[in-house]
C-alpha cells in the first residue's frame, strides 16, 4: 500500500488515478478542512492527519509499504514562517514517521525552481548549483536537503523528483492561470516579447514520472520531470490555435509590470491577500528556463507530452468547466 500526501491538490487529481490504473492500494491523508469527494469517488481509503501533527502521521502510515509525498505549500506570495512550517517542518515529520513504520520507498516531491533565478543560457539539470530567493524556493531546498541527510544518516530509501512548472485539468494557479486562464478570459499580455523560455510540466506526465521514480528510480537520486522547455511566444500561439482565439498579445516593458506587481504587493500587505502578480513571479517570466529531464528519460524510461497535445487536454478542461467555449 502507498502512502499519499497532496492527494487532493492538484497533482493528487492526477496522481491518485494513475496509481490505481496501475494497480496500487493508496491510503491517502487527508486534513480535516480538505474536501475528500474526489478520494471518495475514486473508492481510495483516507486517514485523517496533517504534515504538521507528527503523530498524526505516526499512526496515519500503519500498513504502508511506500510514501510519496507531495502535499506541501506552493504560492508565490506569502509568510516565510508558512512555507517553513509545512514544506519543511512538515517533510520532517514525514520522514519521522516513514522510518518508525519501516517504509521500503519514499518518494519525494520537490520542484526544479529551488535552483533560484536561472543563468540565461545555461541548462538546467540535475546538477545545476541551486541559490533559492525566495521563502517558497527556500523551503524546498531545505526539505530536500533534509532528505538526502536523513537518507545518508539512517540509510533510508529516498527519492527525489523536481517537476517543471505545472499545467494541465484541474489547474486555476501560476502557469495555468497565466498562459491559459487569463487569455481565455481576454487578458493576454506578455514580456520581452514572448522570447524567453519556460518549463511547462504537463501534470499526467509528473504523476508517471513520479510512479516510475517509485519503481525504477535509483535510491539516492534526483530527477527533473519536466516538458521541453518552450517560448512564451510559442506557448501563447500553441494556446490560442487550441483554443481558437487570438494570437495577439499586449507586450509590456518588464520594468513597467516590475512596478505593477510592486504597487499590488504593498496593496497586498494590508489586505494579506495575494496580489495579482506577485514579484517573485518575475523571476520565472524574466528568465530563460533551459530545462533537461534526460536523467528521467534514460532511468526512468519517462516520455513527456508535447506541450501542443497537453494544451489540447488542458484547453478541453476549461471548455468542460464552461471557460473557453467556442462560439457557435
Amino acid at each position: 500500500m502507498i502512502f499519499v500526501t497532496g492527494a487532493t491538490g492538484f497533482l493528487g487529481h492526477h496522481l491518485i488515478p494513475a496509481l490505481k490504473q496501475a494497480g496500487y492500494q493508496i491510503k491517502a491523508l487527508v486534513r480535516p478542512t480538505s474536501r475528500a469527494d474526489f478520494l471518495q469517488a475514486q473508492n481510495v481509503e483516507t486517514a485523517a492527519g496533517d504534515l504538521l501533527d507528527r503523530d498524526s502521521l505516526i499512526e496515519a502510515m500503519k500498513g504502508c509499504r511506500y510514501v510519496i509525498h507531495g502535499g506541501g505549500l506552493f504560492r508565490l506570495w506569502g509568510e516565510q514562517r508558512s512555507f517553513e512550517q509545512v514544506n519543511v517542518q512538515g517533510t520532517a515529520h514525514m520522514l519521522e514517521a516513514a522510518l518508525r513504520n519501516n517504509i521500503e520507498r519514499f518518494v519525494h516531491v520537490s520542484s526544479i525552481a529551488v535552483i533560484g533565478v536561472p543563468q540565461n543560457g545555461r541548462v538546467i539539470d540535475e546538477t545545476y548549483p541551486c541559490q533559492p530567493d525566495d521563502f517558497y524556493q527556500r523551503s524546498k531546498y531545505d526539505a530536500e536537503n533534509m532528505v538526502r541527510m536523513f537518507a545518508v544518516s539512517t540509510k533510508f530509501p529516498a527519492i527525489i523528483t523536481r517537476p517543471g512548472a505545472y499545467y494541465g485539468p484541474w489547474g486555476h494557479y501560476a502557469l495555468n492561470r497565466l498562459f491559459f486562464e487569463d487569455p481565455l478570459r481576454g487578458l493576454r499580455v506578455q514580456v520581452h516579447r514572448g522570447q524567453r523560455l519556460t518549463f511547462p510540466a504537463f501534470v499526467p506526465d509528473v504523476a508517471q514520472g513520479i510512479i516510475a521514480a517509485l519503481e525504477r528510480g535509483r535510491v539516492g537520486e534526483t530527477y527533473n520531470l519536466s516538458g521541453d522547455s518552450i517560448t512564451h511566444a510559442e506557448m501563447n500561439r500553441i494556446i490560442s490555435a487550441v483554443a481558437g482565439i487570438g494570437s495577439w498579445r499586449v507586450n509590456c516593458p518588464p520594468t513597467l509590470m516590475l512596478w505593477l506587481a510592486k504597487q499590488m504587493e504593498r496593496l497586498a500587505s494590508e489586505t494579506h491577500r495575494e496580489p495579482f502578480y506577485p514579484v517573485a513571479l518575475a523571476k520565472y517570466v524574466f528568465y530563460d528556463w533551459m530545462v533537461s529531464s534526460e536523467k528521467a528519460r534514460a532511468e526512468l524510461d519517462w516520455t513527456p507530452t508535447p506541450f501542443e497535445e497537453g494544451a489540447r487536454q488542458t484547453v478541453g478542461w476549461y471548455r468542460e468547466i464552461g471557460l473557453g467555449k467556442r462560439k457557435k
